[in-house]
């Protein structure tokens, strides 16, 4: 049996039970860290209850993480070993993120090549957390590709998905407690019931068709929350604003000059937030956001159709730059007072998750003998057969006095209704 160490109250499953080994990796500086990065910074000026952070996210991937494991599924092949190392990875999965959380993905990737996951195997295998791991007997480098879904371990794919896969315990969790934070509920997600129905199907994690109508509404919420939560317009706003003001500021500031993970640790929403505030070419997005001054959305248009111009549109910069150019020409205004949104590029939150096409989640149904038959989800939910489509969003976006030319020039060139002829808050 598990001897737990104590508890930690969570708002939204109650008491989380940790271990000793785990309180010691949650006392450390880059686990406490995660108290100072929001876990979806810039949604707060859409929802002011959205300022929880990375830290009780974590803490309920690695109880959900603890869950899983336990399920009687999967208890039986794994070792009790085996189940503190996956909570361990769980807790640790989200200590690469940068300030403002998926913000900062925009400076790694576009300067650095980096993602917020290769911060995080560098971070758990190089800072001090590799020595308080080593102390406990395990194996940084193990936890560090477990953390990011790729150990790799043979005949065990299952250990990475835990972590990293279509239904994964980090998105079970975001799913609830985003929405609860937020309020932005959009029906009852029975989690639990999705994690007692997981199983294992030729080393890989599967849904027992059982849990079909848990496995549909998941699959909605995640969807509703893309589209009013993460995505949503003014959020987006200030995310763009936020990236914006570290990129007039990643010289002067060095944002990208770290050497060692502790300098990196050093960067939160908060030392981040005061860096870009005295910086002078930062200051003035910093003092309109705190005074909402946001930038203004006038061209809003979902596709849900694959067409080769809109397809360049979100994956050629140039062809962007292009368009860019030639609204603000047709707008008589500077290119840098027009912004081009693609919440589907590796600068946008949630990248691998918007693009539903490739979304072929693995589900069976057992015989009366046992016998897993594997099933096509698409063949069996007319619900996800719709919802797997292809979805991108397109959006123009410049400051309050420049609305009308730009919106009106975006949707001659664009096509549509423009946003800045809908009402807007």
């Amino acid at each position: 049996m598990r001897r737990y160490w104590g508890e930690i109250k969570d708002p939204v499953y109650g008491y989380v039970y940790i271990t000793e080994a785990e309180k010691e990796i949650i006392d450390s500086f880059p686990v406490q860290r995660l108290r100072r990065i929001r876990q979806l910074a810039g949604t707060e000026f859409v929802y002011p209850g959205a300022n929880h952070t990375r830290f009780e996210h974590s803490v309920g991937v690695m109880h959900l993480a603890g869950l899983l494991s336990e399920n009687p599924n999967l208890s039986q092949v794994l070792s009790e070993d085996e189940v503190q190392i996956i909570r361990i990875a769980a807790l640790l999965h989200d200590v690469g993120h940068g300030p403002f959380s998926h913000v900062f993905e925009h400076i790694l990737t576009k300067f650095l090549n980096k993602t917020h996951e290769n911060m995080t195997t560098w971070i758990i295998q190089k800072s001090e957390l590799r020595d308080v791991i080593n102390k406990l007997g395990y194996s940084p480098n193990m936890i560090g590709k477990l953390a990011v879904g790729l150990l790799h371990k043979p005949s065990r794919a299952y250990m990475d998905q835990i972590i990293r896969s279509a239904v994964d315990v980090d998105k079970l969790d975001f799913v609830v407690r985003d929405t609860y934070h937020t309020g932005a509920q959009y029906g009852y997600v029975d989690i639990f019931r999705l994690i007692h129905m997981l199983d294992i199907l030729n080393e890989n994690l599967a849904i027992d068709l059982g849990a079909l109508s848990a496995l549909e509404s998941f699959i909605l919420a995640r969807i509703e929350s893309f589209r009013s939560i993460y995505f949503h317009r003014v959020g987006r706003a200030v995310q763009i604003m936020l990236a914006m003001a570290m990129e007039e500021a990643k010289d002067e500031l060095g944002l990208t000059d770290f050497k060692s993970p502790e300098q990196y640790l050093a960067l939160n929403d908060y030392t981040m937030w005061t860096m870009l505030k005295e910086c002078k070419k930062s200051k003035a997005i910093i003092e309109n956001l705190e005074r909402r001054r946001l930038l203004k959305c006038v061209y809003d248009q979902t596709f849900y159709m694959k067409d080769k111009t809109v397809s360049n549109i979100f994956s050629v910069e140039e062809i962007r730059n292009q368009i860019r150019d030639q609204i603000a020409s047709e707008a008589e205004v500077e290119p840098r007072s027009v912004v081009i949104d693609v919440p589907t590029l590796p600068s946008v939150p949630y990248r691998h998750s918007v693009l539903l096409e490739p979304m072929e989640i693995p589900v069976f149904h057992k015989t009366r003998d046992g016998q897993k038959i594997p099933q096509r989800l698409s063949e069996i939910s007319a619900i996800f057969d719709v919802l797997r489509g292809f979805m991108n969003i397109l959006r123009v976006y410049t400051d309050e006095k420049h609305r009308e030319p730009v919106g009106s020039a975006a949707t001659k060139l664009l096509g549509g209704t423009p946003s800045s002829a809908k009402i807007s808050y």
